[in-house]
């Protein structure tokens, strides 16, 4: 990144930050910031590993009034598919990433720090203002996204608080990269939790910038905390769409509950990952039936709509009736019945319901 574009981005940002919750002294006026699993421990007049959280005076600053996307999704795209469906959801992101992904999505908002090519403006807004958007276009969801949640978790739990108020559902679409903190923090304002697991190798974690210990111990909080939570796998062609690391995945989810959705999704050439440009369709179904005979109840094929037979749809459980069919990102049919099976009466793990506004 040029100097000059990371000093002006930097001070543009710091107008609109505000002093932090999630963090504590680390002595000789160093603070440790818990908002993610880095912890990193930062010294004063610097920033963390995200940077967009930095000590100033032995407080941590962090992102605040601002978003760098705003926009109304189906809940599907989150991906939610126990959630709602059908629901509209208003996307809000800041800007930021504790990881370095070379395949990154939504890399032009995580990157801006990091990368020249990475230019992404800004919006001043408040709270208030995106709950009066949010009850304007009739959306039942409030949804953090774009960037990396949990670096920004003070500015969504702010909207969270208002949002509340007005009856919304609160969702996270996160990396997973947590501490047992932020899950507390989160827990009182925040109802569904989308979390990347990205593969179940940690040498390849750590090359992102992570660790693969932290999300899926975050994984396992989030879901003994009573979290909705679903499981995406992006299969990136020649990162981890070996058939042991996809086992391995699929065997992992399955040992904190066979209920919790797993979505393994299509890849398309982005970002610094353009030596591959798409994830083979046998390759997303292989791993709808890996998933499948390691006894995980409800595995989705994304990002491929209509090209993968009936894996974009739910199917009860027990009596294998067809219950939620849908095309990409649309619902076609939704037969639950207060989130049972209208044939057999079983209940269908998952958040059907909205407080009533």
């Amino acid at each position: 990144m040029s100097k000059t574009k990371e000093v002006n981005l930097k001070e543009l940002l710091k107008k609109h930050t505000k002093v932090g919750q999630l963090f504590c002294d680390a002595g000789e006026n160093r603070i440790e910031c818990y908002a993610c699993g880095h912890r990193c421990k930062i010294g004063d007049g610097k920033d963390g590993i995200c940077k967009i959280r930095y000590n100033q005076g032995g407080k941590l600053f962090v992102p605040w009034g601002y978003v760098s996307g705003l926009a109304i999704d189906p809940i599907e795209k989150k991906p939610f598919f126990h959630a709602l469906p059908g629901a509209k959801a208003m996307s809000f992101g800041m800007l930021g990433c504790d990881y370095h992904c070379s395949f990154c999505q939504n890399w032009i908002t995580s990157q801006a720090l990091r990368d020249p090519h990475a230019v992404s403006s800004i919006e001043l807004i408040s709270p208030e203002d995106i709950i009066m958007l949010a009850q304007e276009h009739r959306t039942q969801v409030i949804t953090s996204t774009y960037n990396e949640p949990l670096i920004t978790s003070e500015w969504a739990v702010d909207i969270f608080k208002l949002a509340k108020r007005y009856k919304f559902v609160t969702s996270y679409v996160s990396n997973g990269n947590g501490t047992p903190e932020v899950v507390e923090y989160l827990k009182p304002w925040l109802d569904l939790f989308k979390i990347d697991l990205k593969g179940f190798n940690d040498k390849k974690y750590r090359e992102l910038g992570g660790v693969l210990q932290n999300v899926l111990d975050t994984i396992k909080i989030v879901w003994e905390k009573k979290f909705w939570v679903e499981v995406v796998t992006l299969v990136v062609p020649g990162f981890n769409d070996s058939d042991q690391e996809l086992r391995d995945v699929a065997d992992f989810i399955k040992s904190v509950s066979p209920d919790i959705p797993w979505h393994v999704t299509a890849y398309h050439a982005n970002y610094k990952k353009t030596d591959v440009n798409y994830t083979p369709i046998q390759t997303i179904m292989k791993a709808v039936e890996i998933g499948n005979s390691s006894g995980l109840h409800y595995v989705y094929a994304g990002n491929l709509p209509g090209m993968t037979r009936n894996f974009e749809n739910t199917y009860c459980h027990f009596c294998k009736e067809l219950l939620i069919e849908r095309w990409g990102f649309k619902v076609l049919k939704n037969r639950l019945i207060d989130g049972h099976c209208p044939t057999c009466q079983s209940v269908i793990p998952g958040f059907w319901k909205a407080p009533k506004k």
